[in-house]
């Protein structure tokens, strides 16, 4: 993959987490969660610059203590992109493509980011993400997973904790699998510069605050979202449960 543009990598983490309290800190297989992340991101020759945007000195200084490099951001950013917001506003970072790599997903690939970044150099969208056929039923109905649908051009039109599309005729969930009728989100971001600039406008939505999904409140707001498919998983961890398997995929991948 070739580009003129210049794509950056952000990967922010905050101290605060609800469901696994300081894990931007943890440990995984002996290494700190985020040298891991450091480490994959930094192996990918599509970026231009890697660097991690964090809210506490904890963190920074363990980014510190493997070498890596970091921005502060405010406590105050909600989000994610809320960081990448603010280095771009304050001028921290220069890019055209800003990559929101989460704080939380070692095992992220290059495979996914030539996937995530394949037509940065079309104008036809101003953000990209990726999603992946379900195929597990239950995961239709779960409101854990965000369900994704798209126009012919590939710009998302909505995503939803519901299932969507509804099927009025068919409800086995085992035959809407087959027929490859399901999508779900994929939470590895790209934005241009443009976009960034345009979020850091934007007011409440009512679409983000029902359905707690933030890429809503860019829908909303209307920024075209372009969609590519991916057969790979992004494995987040959201949980101490979480971390123990993510140790259980390091050992097999040693082995």
């Amino acid at each position: 993959m070739r580009t003129t543009k210049r794509v950056v990598c952000v990967i922010p983490a905050r101290l605060a987490s609800t469901r696994f309290p300081q894990k931007a800190l943890a440990l995984l297989a002996g290494k700190p969660l985020l040298q891991w992340i450091w480490e994959a991101a930094t192996s990918i020759d599509l970026f231009d610059e890697v660097t991690f945007a964090v809210d506490a000195q904890e963190i920074a200084d363990v980014i510190k203590s493997f070498g890596g490099r970091y921005q502060m951001t405010s406590v105050a950013c909600k989000s994610g992109t809320d960081r990448l917001v603010e280095l771009a506003i304050q001028g921290k970072l220069k890019a055209d493509v800003w990559v929101n790599w989460q704080g939380d997903e070692p095992f992220i690939h290059r495979a996914m980011i030539e996937t995530l970044l394949q037509s940065i150099d079309r104008d036809d969208a101003e953000c990209w993400t990726l999603v992946k056929r379900i195929t597990n039923p239950e995961d239709i109905t779960s409101p854990k997973v965000a369900k994704v649908v798209w126009d012919k051009q590939g710009l998302a039109l909505y995503f939803s904790r519901a299932p969507i599309p509804f099927f009025r005729d068919e409800r086995d969930l085992n035959v809407l699998v087959t027929k490859n009728s399901y999508y779900k989100h994929v939470g590895l971001y790209a934005y241009s510069s443009q976009a960034l600039k345009k979020i850091a406008t934007m007011g409440d939505s009512i679409l983000e605050d029902a359905e707690k999904l933030e890429q809503l409140r860019f829908l909303d707001y209307g920024l075209r979202f372009k969609v590519h498919e991916t057969d790979q998983e992004v494995f987040g961890i959201d949980t101490p449960e979480d971390l123990a398997k993510a140790e259980r995929l390091v050992h097999q991948k040693k082995r």
